[in-house]
C-alpha cells in the first residue's frame, strides 16, 4: 500500500500503563511472565513498570522485583518511566537501560496529573535526563493531551510541538505523542503531527493513541501514511485514564499488528503469541480480552 512504512516498531506498554490502572491485583509473578511472553512474542520494546512513588501508583510498587526476574534479552529494551531524580536512583539500581519522563501539553492536565505546571516539569526532567545520559541510558519523552484534554477541552498543536522541541533538547532520542483521553479523529491527528514534525523529525516521533471513541486505529493509519512508524499499543487493550471518564484504555496490541499485517507492513511479531499473552492476563484479571482481533480470534477455527 502506497505512503506506508515498510516497517513498523511496537513499543508494548501494557505491563505499566495498562496494568497501572488496572483495579485488580496482579501478582509480580504474573508481571514478569506477562513480559516475557511479550518478549516471546517478537516486541523489542516493552514497558516495564515505573518508579514513582507507591501512594500514587500503588500496581507498580514492586517494579524493581520486576526488573530482577524478568528473563532480559539483548536485543529487547525494557524501558521504565521515572517522574524525577529519586526514581532514575531506583531505576538505576534496577539495571534499567531506558526510562521514559512524561509531561503534558495541557497546563490543566501537568498539574492534575504530576502536580506542576508544564514549565516545572520540564525542569524536573532536564536534570533526570542529563544524569540518565551520563550513566549511558536512552531517555523517552511522553506527551500527553496531544489532541484534546478533559478540563481544556482542545490543546494548540503548536504547545505539542514546543513541548517535544523541549524534549530533544534534553537529548530524548524519541517522543511519543498520546492522546491520553481518545478524542482525537483522523484529521485531526495527521495536522498534530504535520505540526510537530515542523520541530523534531518524524523518524524521532511515536503515537499513542486510546481507544475510548474507537477511533484510534483510524487515527494510527493517517499518522502511518504522514510517515511516524512507532507506535505505542496495549496488550488486550489493558489500561485506561483515571482522568477521563470513561476513558477504556490504550488501543490493543493485536488489532494493531492485525491491520498493519493485513497491509503489508512488517513488525516482526507474532500475532498468535501475542494473542495468547493478551489472554492470559486476561484470564487472571478475570474478564474478557479488551482486543476484538483476539476475542475474533479465540473463536475461530484454529483457536
Amino acid at each position: 500500500m502506497a505512503g506506508l512504512p515498510k516497517y513498523v516498531r511496537l513499543v508494548e506498554v501494557g505491563p505499566r500503563d495498562g496494568l497501572q490502572n488496572e483495579s485488580g491485583e496482579v501478582p509480580t509473578a504474573a508481571r514478569i511472565e506477562l513480559i516475557d511472553r511479550l518478549a516471546d512474542a517478537g516486541l523489542k520494546t516493552i514497558e516495564s513498570g515505573s518508579f514513582v512513588s507507591p501512594k500514587w501508583v500503588p500496581r507498580m510498587a514492586d517494579t524493581a522485583e520486576v526488573m530482577a526476574g524478568i528473563r532480559r534479552r539483548d536485543d529487547v529494551s525494557y524501558p521504565v518511566l521515572v517522574p524525577n531524580m529519586k526514581g532514575l536512583e531506583a531505576a538505576i539500581a534496577a539495571g534499567a537501560g531506558e526510562i521514559a519522563v512524561f509531561g503534558a501539553a495541557s497546563e490543566s492536565f501537568s498539574r492534575k496529573n504530576i502536580n506542576c505546571s508544564i514549565a516545572e516539569s520540564l525542569d524536573r526532567f532536564r536534570p533526570v535526563c542529563e544524569a540518565a545520559l551520563k550513566q549511558g541510558m536512552r531517555v523517552r519523552g511522553y506527551i500527553s493531551c496531544v489532541l484534546g484534554c478533559p478540563y481544556e477541552g482542545t490543546v494548540e498543536s503548536s504547545a505539542v510541538a514546543a513541548m517535544a522541541g523541549d524534549f530533544m533538547a534534553m537529548g530524548c532520542y524519541e517522543v511519543s505523542l498520546g492522546d491520553t483521553i481518545g478524542v482525537g479523529t483522523p484529521l485531526a491527528a495527521r495536522t498534530m503531527v504535520d505540526r510537530v514534525a515542523e520541530v523534531v523529525a518524524r523518524d524521532r516521533l511515536a503515537v499513542h493513541f486510546h481507544d475510548t471513541y474507537g477511533q484510534a486505529l483510524a487515527n494510527i493509519l493517517a499518522c502511518l501514511e504522514r510517515g511516524i512508524a512507532v507506535i505505542d499499543s496495549s496488550v488486550a487493550g489493558l489500561g485506561g485514564c483515571p482522568y477521563a471518564k470513561g476513558a477504556t484504555g490504550n488501543v490493543a496490541s493485536e488489532d494493531v499488528l492485525y491491520m498493519l499485517e493485513g497491509m503489508g507492513v512488517e513488525t516482526g511479531v507474532d500475532l498468535k503469541r501475542l494473542a495468547a499473552a493478551g489472554q492470559f492476563i486476561s484470564d487472571l484479571l478475570g474478564r474478557p480480552s479488551g482486543s476484538r482481533v483476539a476475542r475474533a480470534m479465540a473463536g475461530g477455527p484454529d483457536s
